[in-house]
Parts: C-alpha cells; structure tokens; sequence
C-alpha cells in the first residue's frame, strides 16, 4: 500500500522541468495549428477529429516525460492553465497579436456565390459547406449573403433577407388577408341584400 502511494505521488521528473515541457508543447501546437489552417479546428470531417485526438495523445508523453506520478500530471496541467490563462490576457488586448496567432475570417461565400479560391486555400471542398450549411438548418449556397470560416474554425452564416422561406410567408399572408377581406365584403354585401 505504502509503494502504491510513493508511486503516485513521485515525481520522475523535476517540477522545471514538466513546466518547460509543457510551455514548448503548448507554444508548439499553437504555431502548429495555426500553419495548419482553421478547418482542423471546425472539424469537418472525421479525419479533422482524429487528427486533434492524435496530438493530443502524440504530446502527451512529451508533457509528462516518463512520469506517471499524479503530481507530474497535475503540475503539467496546471502549467499548461496559467501558460493559456497569460496567452489570452496578452492576445486579448492586442490586436496584431491577435492577427498573428488566430488569424482571419475568411469569406467562403458571397451573396450566394461560393468563393472557390478562398475554399482551396482553407482546404475545404464545397460538399463540406453544404454540409456546414445544412446543419444550420441553409437549404441552399444560394440563400446565403456571406459565410465566414472563423479564425475559430466555426463556420458563420448570414442568410439573405428576406429569405424565400419568410417571402413565401409573407406573400401567403398578404393573399389570406386579400381573401379575408373579399369574403368580409361579400357578407356585407349580402346582408345589404338579404335586408328590401
């Protein structure tokens, strides 16, 4: 029982040393998935998720080193929180910064025309937004003003307005009031009439 305890909590590692590991494993994904482009963050499709399942499993050991100490972990990750915790107070008041590392938006699609060269460069195929689009409930490229991938890797759109949904409702609604109205002045009508 008294090894089982050593065990958990011995360090294999020093503490510098876990800190640093996991200072040059952070800074390393960062640049990482910022060369890598955004569509590894949006998750496109199932190869984008494993590819973020495998580094984190890939980095794993070069965080910890061979220590399998539950302090080890805890100091790693508690190294990794306060390396992202001053990224974001620094990257949150600076603008260039914040260019730098999370980049820009880019416009997929612009008043209903897909941009085909912004799509290749974010290495995204157009099955991929219709898809996207589909799951915002977007029937077609066609309704959407402008679609931006994000420097997050979220996929916004913005439908055109009015769109043929809501112009179909509201002319539907235009043509029942218009019936409405004749079947009031038929009565009214009749009534005169029914009445010598």
């Amino acid at each position: 029982m008294h090894e089982m305890w050593q065990n958990m909590f011995h360090l294999d590692l020093s503490v510098l040393e876990k800190i640093l590991r996991a200072i040059i494993v952070y800074v390393f994904l960062l640049v990482g998935l910022r060369l890598a482009g955004k569509r590894e963050l949006a998750q496109l499709n199932p190869l984008d998720l494993i590819v973020l399942l495998l580094l984190s499993n890939t980095v794993q050991n070069a965080i910890i080193g061979n220590d399998n100490s539950v302090i080890g972990g805890m100091i790693g990750a508690a190294a990794l929180l306060v390396v992202n915790y001053g990224m974001v107070r620094l990257v949150r008041n600076n603008r260039r910064l914040q260019r730098l590392l999370e980049g820009r938006g880019d416009v997929l699609v612009k008043d209903g025309k897909v941009q085909a060269d912004h799509l290749e460069r974010e290495m995204m195929t157009k099955a991929e937004l219709i898809a996207a689009a589909h799951k915002q409930g977007i029937n077609s490229l066609k309704d959407i003003e402008y679609c931006v991938l994000e420097p997050t890797g979220t996929i916004s759109f913005i439908q055109k307005r009015p769109t043929p949904e809501i112009s179909r409702h509201d002319e539907i609604i235009h043509l029942l009031n218009k019936v409405s109205g004749e079947l009031a002045e038929l009565r009214a009508n009749r009534g005169v009439e029914g009445n010598p």
